[in-house]
Order: structure tokens, then C-alpha cells, then sequence
């Protein structure tokens, strides 16, 4: 099988993860899958690694792949991102046009099961947040479907959470 090919369609896999250090390395496995779109739902982003070098060095390759990536956040607080996320807010500042942060409203404020989705086909869905348990799936659209349907849900709810220019004192 050529490799290029198997970049863009893995073997499909699913897979459950128990522990904080898993979920990251299946975050970071998500970012390096997708090609167009990024969702992502958490209460504040303080867990799975948004602040590491790592992570933003993969969310910066992800953003350069082309003009249609989107990088799409939504949090019920914002307070750890603005002060622990530096990376993540400078490429909210350079890639203003692909990144959106919004602060969850409403109904929405209940979920407290974190996503990411990678192109409605790969996810990693923490089944709560006090607990580390997630399950990871790879090349599964059909399961991913109810994941983007919810995570749509949430995001319809949204507000602007954080923006690319800094107004205020």
C-alpha cells in the first residue's frame, strides 16, 4: 500500500484510554489525522496538554495544511487559557480566520464530557470530566456522527469566548 495513502485513511481502530497521559497522545494523534476540521468541547482546556509546545506545533502544521482548515474551540471558562495557553492564543492571533474560542451558554454549561473531533471521522470522547476514561476511534464516521451532532448542539449555544485582537485596558 502506498504510505501517502494510508495517511489520509488509516486502518480504522478503536481503542478505550485510562489515563490523562493516553488521552493527550490520542488528542495529539487526532491533530496530526485531520485535514479540514478540528472541534473540540471542554470545560477550560486545563487537561490534555492545549498548552504544551507539542501541541501547538501540531496545531500549527494542522493550520498550514491549507485555507480551509478550521480550528474550532468551545469552553465553559475561558480563565486557563488566557493565562496558561500562550501558544494557543498566538495562533488564535495569526490564524484569526481558521481559529474560533467560544464560551459555552445556556443548557450547554451542564456537558461535561470533553471532545475532539478530527474531519467527522476520527474522535476522542472523555466520558467525564473528573474521570480520565475516553474512548479514541480512528476512520469511524458512523460513530462520529452523534459526537458532531452534539458538539453542534453545544456550539450553537456559544458566545465569543476569546478573539484574535485584544481590546481594553
Amino acid at each position: 500500500m502506498d504510505p501517502s495513502t494510508s495517511d489520509k485513511h488509516p486502518e480504522p481502530r478503536e481503542q478505550v484510554l485510562d489515563s490523562l497521559a493516553s488521552l493527550g497522545d490520542a488528542i495529539d494523534q487526532l491533530v496530526e489525522l485531520a485535514q479540514q476540521r478540528l472541534q473540540v468541547f471542554d470545560v477550560d482546556l486545563s487537561q490534555g496538554g492545549w498548552q504544551g509546545v507539542k501541541r501547538a506545533q501540531a496545531l500549527t502544521a494542522f493550520l498550514r495544511r491549507g485555507s480551509h482548515a478550521r480550528l474550532e474551540i468551545i469552553v465553559h471558562e475561558t480563565r486557563f487559557i488566557e493565562t496558561s495557553c500562550a501558544r494557543l492564543l498566538l495562533l488564535l492571533r495569526q490564524y484569526a480566520h481558521a481559529v474560533t474560542i467560544y464560551r459555552t451558554s445556556g443548557e450547554a454549561r451542564k456537558a461535561m464530557d470533553p471532545l475532539v473531533i478530527a474531519d467527522g471521522r476520527h474522535f476522542v470522547h472523555r466520558f467525564h470530566v473528573e474521570q480520565p476514561r475516553a474512548s479514541l476511534a480512528i476512520e469511524h464516521p458512523q460513530l462520529a456522527r452523534p459526537l458532531v451532532m452534539r458538539f453542534e448542539q453545544i456550539w450553537a449555544t456559544g458566545e465569543p469566548g476569546l478573539s484574535a485582537s485584544v481590546l481594553g485596558l
